[in-house]
């Protein structure tokens, strides 16, 4: 392969469709509505399940496509995600407690394997044709994952209600509706063909490859006395890989916390300053704001694996990682105040744009501290904060909020019926204070990080 470009565009194409497991806060309301008895903790559950088991295949899919290469283990995910999204279809057909375990089974389980299985072969693939660009090629790697949701939360909206596809606002076209279900059916097939069409694109380069130009600094290696590359087990017994995995856990926490939970605590944050009842217009200005804000996170989540990629090369891992964590948890320290919708656009693209940089500057760091040969392998592993931070995040999330109150949304049926229908009004302040105590701590954390050094008998 002589364009190596064409890799990075195979990469972007896969992880755009990938990042549609950041729009779950667009099914949140309405699988609330058609299943009432469910509980905040319930409906937030696939969520928490799909990024853990997404963070656990990214480590079984590292090993195998380090052996046989990045395509067929990218179409194998996209195969598996798209399955899952069309099995998840059929939720409607069971009741609300069986209804729940066929969703995670095939939304969570089935979906998230073929997420991390997809996920980690154009990241693996794009270090090695990018030694010199390790920073931002990362970046632009993963840059279509935080991007999914801005294409894909829109659209999902228009399939579950019908009406116009909007982005900022803009009405570009309309869609039927197909329901809530039926916009898993339809994802699905989306994806199916997809993620297919961006792994024919993944090749690894030839063994020893490096850009013309380029030579690695080998001077350090020796002068320092450092490891180039760790094995798995080798990289297990450095203190530095367990400090970067819980800074890791830590950041994806907080915005997960945010990304996955992101229309929900508008919605609390709009019916909050409610003083009487809402009509069904007036909710659904409220829920399309909802659904702008995930579209707008979306686009700091992508722009930051870019923006902190690029930084990372020039001012170093390690500053580049102490200005996101300090930004990240002054802003979630602060983000029970940004009520009003404007303060709450920037607090959400804040926490976005550094969760993106995590997810840039995290494989690149890896990749420096540990190398490359065993990439798959160990940024899996790695990865796995990732899974535990989606766990943890969206968990602290739904388990800390406190109900504050219960606003009636009135509806006009046919002959003038009025109904009525009950939304718990959230309050997550202390969820937010958790998340950025805990960035606090990492920042300090931080400061004590350098490169891992072996014995020179080694």
């Amino acid at each position: 392969m002589k364009n190596r470009w064409s890799v990075v565009l195979g990469a972007l194409i896969i992880q755009v469709s990938l990042g549609a497991v950041y729009i779950w806060s667009v099914f949140q309301t309405p699988l609330l509505t058609h299943f009432p008895s469910w509980k905040e903790t319930q409906v937030t559950l696939p969520a928490q399940i799909i990024l853990a088991c997404f963070a656990l295949a990214v480590i079984i899919a590292g090993r195998i496509q380090d052996r046989v290469g990045p395509r067929p283990v990218a179409i194998a995910g996209g195969l598996m995600l798209g399955s899952g999204l069309i099995l998840a279809k059929f939720t409607a057909g069971f009741p609300p407690g069986p209804a729940l375990v066929w969703l995670i089974i095939t939304y969570s389980v089935i979906g998230g394997l073929g997420i991390g299985a997809a996920y980690v072969c154009p990241i693996a693939t794009c270090v090695k044709w990018y030694p010199d660009k390790r920073g931002l090629i990362t970046g632009l790697a993963v840059a279509g994952f935080g991007a999914g949701a801005f294409f894909f939360a829109p659209l999902a909206k228009a399939l579950i209600t019908g009406g116009p596809y909007q982005l900022f606002g803009k009405s570009l076209f309309s869609l039927p509706e197909v329901g809530l279900f039926n916009t898993f059916l339809v994802l699905g097939l989306i994806f199916l063909v997809t993620i297919t069409a961006g792994a024919l694109l993944l090749q690894n380069p030839e063994p020893g490859y490096r850009p013309a130009g380029w030579n690695p600094p080998v001077q350090t290696i020796a002068l320092n006395n450092l490891k180039v590359d760790f094995t798995p087990s080798e990289m297990f017994r450095t203190w530095q890989f367990w400090l970067l995995w819980g800074i890791y856990l830590t950041g994806c926490a907080a915005g997960l916390m945010i990304i996955m939970k992101a229309s929900p605590i508008w919605q609390s944050f709009a019916l909050s300053s409610l003083t009487s009842g809402l009509d069904s217009a007036g909710f659904s200005q409220i829920a399309s704001a909802g659904a702008l804000a995930v579209s707008i996170l979306a686009i700091f989540n992508s722009l930051g694996r870019i923006v902190w990629g690029k930084i990372s090369d020039a001012a170093g891992r390690k500053n580049t990682l102490l200005a996101m964590f300090l930004i990240c948890s002054l802003t979630m320290l602060a983000f029970n105040a940004l009520k009003p919708y404007s303060l709450f656009l920037i607090g959400i693209s804040l926490v976005g744009l550094c969760f993106g940089g995590f997810l840039a500057v995290f494989p690149a760091m890896t990749a420096d501290y540990f190398g490359t040969k065993h990439y798959g392998a160990n940024y899996g592993w790695m990865f796995s904060a990732y899974g535990v931070g989606g766990l943890l995040g969206p968990y602290l999330a739904a388990a800390l909020m406190k109900t504050s109150a219960i606003v009636k949304i009135r509806e006009i049926k046919a002959g003038d019926e009025e109904t009525f229908r009950s939304l718990l009004v959230g309050d997550y302040r202390r969820a937010f204070l958790v998340a950025g105590l805990l960035c606090l701590i990492s920042t300090v954390a931080l400061l004590v990080l350098k490169k891992p050094e072996v014995n020179k008998d080694r």
